[in-house]
Order: C-alpha cells, then sequence, then structure tokens
C-alpha cells in the first residue's frame, strides 16, 4: 500500500492549512473504529472516517474551521435517522488544525504503519500473479512480487515491490515472521518446493499453492518422499476456493485475496491498539497546547 501513503505525503506537502480528524470513542456499531484518522484541506481530503452522511458533516466542519480561524473542536454525533444514517451506534469525533510539527508526526506515523503492515509474497508474475498485484497495491499489505523471469516481472505496473530472484526458496525463508505466500509459479516443481519452506517455516499466516485437489494430492506424495515431516493443515491448495468456474485471471486474484485478508485479519480485536492509544494522547496533547495558545 505504498501508493497511499505517498498520497498522503504529496497532500500534506501540497495543502497550506489542514484539519486533522480522529475517532475519539465509538458506542455501538460504526463504519470505522477508534482511531481512524482523516486530513482536511480548503480543497480536497485525505483518508476516511467512514463516508456518508458522517464524513459529509465532519468535512463541512474542517472547512468552515479553516474558514473562521477555528484550531480545535469536536463533535459528538448519533448514527441514526438523524443524520439519514442507519448503523446505530454513536462517534466522538475530534478536529484540529495541524501545526508543522502535528504534520511531522503524521507522516512519522503513516512510515511506522507502512512499515509495520503485513507482507505478502506472490510468488510467480504470471497473468494471475500480476493480477494479484493489480489488487494487493490498493490494500494496507506489502506485496512483493517475486519471479526468475525478468521479462515476466517487467510486464508488471502495478506499484509493489518487485524482485527478481534466481533462487526465490531464499525469499521465502528470509521473510519476516507472519507473512503470507501464494504460490502460482511457472514451475510444479518450483511450487512444490516454494510451499514446502513456506511451511516448513510454521509461522506464516497463509500458504496457498494454485492448483487442483489432483496437484495437492501429488505434493502430499512429495513431501513424504523429499522433505522433512510437514503438516499440510493450514496449506491452502486450490487457492481462492469459490463456486465459481470464471478462470480469468482478475476473478481468481479476487477470490484468493478475499482469501488472504481474511486470514491476515482473523483474530484482529476491535479494542484500541498501542498505537491508535499513542495517536490519541498526541491529538490529547495538542488540545491542551492550543487552549494555551
Amino acid at each position: 500500500m505504498a501508493g497511499s501513503l505517498e498520497k498522503l505525503v504529496q497532500f500534506l506537502d501540497s495543502e497550506k492549512s489542514v484539519i486533522y480528524i480522529v475517532l475519539k470513542r465509538v458506542q455501538g456499531s460504526s463504519p470505522r473504529d477508534v482511531g481512524t484518522e482523516m486530513f482536511v484541506s480548503k480543497r480536497a481530503f485525505h483518508g476516511t472516517i467512514g463516508g456518508g452522511q458522517l464524513e459529509y458533516l465532519v468535512i463541512e466542519r474542517a472547512q468552515a474551521m479553516l474558514r473562521d480561524g477555528t484550531l480545535n473542536t469536536e463533535m459528538d454525533i448519533p448514527l441514526g435517522p438523524e443524520i439519514g444514517q442507519c448503523c446505530g451506534g454513536r462517534v466522538e469525533i475530534s478536529l484540529a488544525r495541524m501545526r508543522d510539527s502535528d504534520i511531522k508526526c503524521a507522516i512519522n506515523r503513516a512510515y511506522k504503519q507502512n512499515n509495520s503492515m503485513p507482507h505478502v509474497y506472490v510468488m510467480g508474475s504470471g497473468h494471475v500473479g500480476r493480477a494479484l498485484a493489480a489488487q494487493l497495491q490498493h490494500l494496507p499489505v506489502r506485496c512483493i512480487l517475486v519471479d526468475t523471469r525478468p521479462e515476466e516481472i517487467a510486464l508488471c505496473d502495478a506499484n509493489v515491490e518487485k524482485r527478481i530472484s534466481a533462487i526465490p526458496e531464499i525469499d521465502v525463508m528470509s521473510a519476516p515472521a507472519g507473512s503470507a505466500f501464494i504460490i502460482l509459479t511457472h514451475d510444479h516443481s518450483l511450487d512444490f518446493l516454494l510451499t514446502s519452506s513456506a511451511l516448513e517455516r510454521n509461522d506464516a499466516s497463509y500458504v496457498g499453492m494454485i492448483g487442483s485437489v489432483s496437484k495437492r494430492a501429488k505434493f502430499t506424495n512429495w513431501t513424504q518422499n523429499n522433505t522433512n515431516p510437514v503438516s499440510l493443515d493450514h496449506l491452502k491448495c486450490p487457492i481462492g476456493m469459490s463456486t465459481s468456474n470464471d478462470k480469468r485471471p482478475s476473478i481468481i486474484a479476487s477470490f484468493v485475496v478475499a482469501e488472504v485478508v481474511n486470514e491476515l485479519t482473523h483474530g484482529v480485536k476491535k479494542s484500541i491498539s498501542e498505537e491508535e492509544n499513542t495517536v490519541l494522547q498526541q491529538y490529547s496533547q495538542h488540545d491542551r497546547k492550543a487552549i494555551l495558545v
């Protein structure tokens, strides 16, 4: 998701006056969680707190602040018939005019978030591999497209990391813990090597190999004869299981991406994370300083 980071940096560099918006408290159902950020200028905005009438009202208030010089304010909005939404919850939102130091903090925070995103390794840059990269570039993951063939890598125009690797097993073995591996190379024997390497790590969030039920059976036999004992319980093969018979690369990729993201976000708590707490603490400090100005 490097493109989102670049857009934020460009936005904050190009806009002279910006209102920083953060969800401070959520009660009941809400389109976004506590800590969600958004940035609004007189002519544009970056990010989203959930869209709809909620976001419209907040943008309107932020731009009014820029016109009348208000430094900071808060909004308490019920997500019900009053504003034409039916979430049923309630949100408290803080809005504050950003100083240079706030902009630097926001950019540093964005870089930190970008660097901590889960890694998704797409092993193979054929038609489906490139379709996966095209979709993953828009998600909060760090996508790494790996292939032994420079001419295939060159065909990918997605904004993802691209690696020409003579020994892609090294890329699998050196990946950080919790990475996801989608294996779909041009060579079945290479698929088997990379899949067994990913499974042997025993710390991957997702290991999927393109193929059929018969390919999985062949891989099972191959592992018994060629590798150390390894559990296949968490192997996804076929990948992107669905009832669709559509074999177009973009369709296959959409089902696989949904499967991978489901695994990466499974069990994610909706409570305030340590980083979200940091954001809110920084905002509280901003509140105090603004009052003293």
